[in-house]
């Protein structure tokens, strides 16, 4: 009779883990089959077409601003200087003797600026430089944002496990203070170990409404994320799940990082815009054209003129040393990024080979909990060993549950890390 109620327990704790796996893939299979804008659509939809529907979130929308502003930037670099219209009257007003009004004249000029130097293919290159740079930022940011995202809809799938613990914790607990009052009431154990019992499924009962905020606080974070209009009540797979069914690595070259890609465009941009604050400094000319119309003379004649800025003063020598500061700053950042990418290459693949070590740990951690909780329940119910033996026990095997359950989320962080540095998502797509 022990034997069967120990056997209807486990049961039941392994019927509650297939319900919710079964609540999860029926989510997924009503996200799919609901249209958008209905009411059930307020459970997020699988990953892959949770990030393919994020074009439109506030933080996209402002990558692609930045994008969008520095081509309005390299545009306007291919623009030439505006030529000048002048029109000048002389003599038409004042002394009008000694045929002075025969004097009055009036010239109409043209005046244009001609950039020499390179000017303006230094602007140009500049330009073209500042939108690779904003493109390449746009790619990191976007993929911080998938990675973000993959974080946040792993978290409501790991507060949903933890929920699921906390209830067999919570079961188990209930059914160990049923015992424990029957041994009370038969004269076999002191009040005390009731006490205890009490205390002890008072505790985990707190555990459970806290996991329950937890999940409430990572769908809220979820739905910001997402841009979602309606708060999502939940998700339609197992991210978790779906490590188990990922190839192995292949080699990864840290140089394709999108951080490192983005130092080395900023480098760029800052080295292009040297080159335009050093063209600044070589003056321009500005050529005239006209023609002066003469009261006395029979037709028009024509002017010209030619006008040089003498470059005493202002020589851009402190732009030039800015722009040379800013992209001695740029090289620095660029090296530091590739030290960097090296680093976090070596620490990501060590680590995902950490965690699935770890994982096969804690399954066979969970294994003997199971069996020690077992025979536990087994002698206290035989009267053989006391109620602090086998909350030991349980303790050990609630501590296993949640080692098993760390041990997914660190190999999920691991695999999310490792996929950044790929460019991907955690679900392999690459990200554009």
């Amino acid at each position: 009779m022990r034997r069967l109620r120990l056997s209807t327990s486990r049961n039941l704790i392994m019927i509650g883990s297939f319900g919710r796996q079964r609540v999860i893939a029926l989510a997924g299979t009503l996200a799919a089959l609901c249209p958008a804008g209905a009411a059930c659509a307020q459970t997020a939809p699988p990953f892959s077409q949770l990030l393919a529907r994020t074009r439109d979130v506030p933080r996209v929308m402002a990558l692609e601003a930045d994008v969008a502003r520095t081509r309005g930037l390299a545009a306007q670099a291919r623009a030439r200087p505006n030529p000048f219209f002048n029109v000048y009257a002389e003599n038409f007003a004042g002394d009008r003797s000694a045929n002075a009004s025969n004097q009055q004249q009036t010239t109409f000029q043209i005046d244009q600026a001609i950039e020499l130097g390179g000017k303006r293919a230094a602007r140009i290159a500049a330009g073209d430089a500042g939108v690779a740079a904003a493109q390449a930022r746009s790619l990191d940011g976007r993929l911080a944002y998938a990675t973000e995202l993959a974080r946040a809809y792993a978290a409501v799938e790991i507060a949903d496990r933890r929920i699921g613990l906390a209830e067999d914790e919570v079961e188990e607990a209930t059914s160990d203070l049923k015992v424990a009052r029957a041994l009370v009431g038969a004269g076999k154990e002191a009040r005390l170990r009731q006490v205890q019992a009490e205390t002890e499924l008072n505790t985990l009962q707190a555990e459970f409404e806290t996991s329950r905020a937890m999940k409430t606080a990572a769908l809220a974070r979820l739905s910001a994320l997402a841009g979602a209009s309606t708060p999502y009540v939940g998700i339609a797979e197992s991210l978790l799940d779906r490590l188990d069914a990922r190839p192995a690595t292949g080699p990864i070259d840290p140089m394709q990082a999108t951080t490192v890609r983005v130092a080395a465009a900023e480098r760029e941009a800052a080295a292009r815009a040297v080159t335009v604050q050093q063209r600044l400094a070589i003056p321009n000319v500005t050529a005239q054209l006209g023609v002066r119309q003469l009261r006395v003379a029979s037709g028009p004649a024509v002017v010209a003129g030619v006008t040089v800025p003498l470059p005493f003063f202002d020589r851009n020598r402190g732009n030039i040393a800015a722009a040379s500061a800013e992209l001695q700053a740029a090289e620095a950042r660029a090296a530091a990024a590739r030290l960097e990418a090296e680093g976090d290459t070596r620490a990501a693949l060590a680590l995902v080979a950490a965690a699935d070590n770890r994982a096969i740990a804690a399954r066979r951690t969970m294994a003997t909990a199971e069996e020690g909780y077992r025979l536990a329940r087994i002698a206290y119910e035989a009267g053989k060993s006391p109620l602090i033996e086998l909350l030991v026990a349980r303790h050990n095997l609630g501590v296993a549950r949640g080692v098993i359950l760390d041990a997914a989320t660190a190999r999920f962080d691991a695999r999310a890390d490792l996929a950044r540095l790929q460019g991907l998502s955690i679900t392999g797509e690459t990200v554009q």
